[in-house]
């Protein structure tokens, strides 16, 4: 291990990313796709809380030449670390970002006239000439996020290439129902949308290069919406969409094998001795039943580990499952090590991941607090260390 690492790993809590895991995921999908289909690593939301440069660097190291992220300041981070790759904001740019995406060769989602006008403004100061800008068109088609429709969106595309020094690199959407149902029927009448819309753009003299609509569930279930670019999001992170695209995978016989890349640990700062029917933690709202060991863990919600655990988590300690009791603190929490054979402090702890034969989801989390496999992971404070294993 590197000095970098043990430094690191004096953190109280940290997260280690497996490169092998990212590795086998991104195979997973290469393997299904067409020579001519690139991968983009949607790398967003410091890559959905793994730590946005360790994943990029292993996605690259893995042949990937698209990233995707959310904001201007996700993208400097790539280009000032090196990354020359072609990278794509996908969150809303604000006219006064525009320039310095287009300094930094950030191709971004144009659909805003405010946009529009501010990279007509640049192109008459001759910027354009020296720094080309390049957007890639959403379409509307049934989620009601960003993007155009109809008439609008042919409007815009017009006025769009009417401006010096702006080429519309790519046209795209996205699903709102193919990952929670089995039923594609929305899905497909989506798609449906987007081939008009394509087809509308091509006789209005606009044909972008790039076309994409497929996130993870859509590359995996639907290869007529790959086109020439699959966008790859938590299955990037070792994680199915939801249950049922997994269902409809398998149905489909597609043998498909992801691993989860996060592991997030913390260390036991303290082991106590409590008699039976002592109350832990704010609130006195669990009592142990019992003659106890009570660990406390340096990890709380504002780490991440969400509070709504409350009594219901388990973390694994020497292998074995330990359940949260008590409140989870902001810094701190508790955990019951009654039944673990030689605890002790300094011992490793695994809040998310495997150890030994045991393993703690995403998935598992989330089913507890009522949310997505996405939230429990993205949610990791950015701020703890992530570190690259093998």
């Amino acid at each position: 291990m590197s000095s970098k690492h043990k430094d690191l790993l004096q953190s109280k809590t940290w997260v280690e990313v497996s490169s092998g895991a990212v590795k086998n995921n991104i195979k997973a999908f290469q393997t299904s796709l067409h020579k001519k289909v690139e991968l983009m690593a949607v790398v967003k939301s410091n890559a959905y809380g793994h730590g946005l440069l360790e994943i990029a660097s292993m996605a690259r190291r893995a042949g990937v030449k698209w990233f995707g992220v959310d904001s201007l300041d996700e993208g400097l981070i790539l280009r000032k670390a090196g990354f020359t790759e072609l990278i794509l904001i996908m969150g809303y740019t604000r006219p006064g970002q525009v320039e310095e995406a287009i300094r930094h060769d950030l191709d971004f989602v144009a659909y805003d006239l405010g946009v529009l006008q501010t990279v007509k403004q640049l192109s008459e100061r001759g910027v354009l000439k020296k720094s080309p800008a390049h957007i890639h068109l959403k379409v509307e088609t049934g989620t009601v996020r960003q993007g155009l429709a109809g008439q609008t969106l042919i409007d815009y595309a017009r006025r769009a290439m009417d401006i010096k020094g702006l080429h519309i690199r790519g046209v795209y959407t996205h699903f709102a129902n193919i990952e929670d149902t089995t039923d594609h029927a929305f899905a497909n009448r989506q798609l449906d949308s987007f081939n008009q819309a394509l087809k509308q753009l091509s006789a209005a003299g606009c044909d972008p290069l790039i076309k994409h609509t497929a996130c993870s569930a859509a590359a995996f279930l639907f290869p007529e919406t790959h086109f020439n670019l699959i966008r790859m999001g938590i299955s990037l992170y070792g994680h199915w969409s939801s249950k049922e695209t997994r269902a409809v995978a398998q149905k489909q016989h597609k043998d498909i094998i992801l691993k989860p890349a996060l592991t997030w640990k913390t260390v036991i700062a303290q082991i106590k001795d409590v008699p039976k029917g002592t109350a832990i933690g704010y609130g006195l709202t669990e009592k142990v039943t019992r003659k106890s060991k009570i660990a406390v863990l340096p990890v709380g919600y504002w780490d991440g580990y969400d509070r709504k655990l409350s009594g219901l988590g388990n973390v694994l300690i020497r292998g074995k499952r330990c359940k949260v009791v008590g409140r989870i603190c902001m810094n701190m929490m508790m955990v019951d090590v009654t039944d673990v054979k030689g605890a002790a402090a300094e011992d490793e702890v695994v809040l998310l991941g495997s150890q030994k034969k045991d393993m703690i989801s995403a998935e598992e989390l989330a089913g507890k607090i009522g949310t997505i496999n996405y939230e429990v992971i993205t949610r990791i404070n950015p701020w703890l260390p992530r570190i690259a294993v093998k």
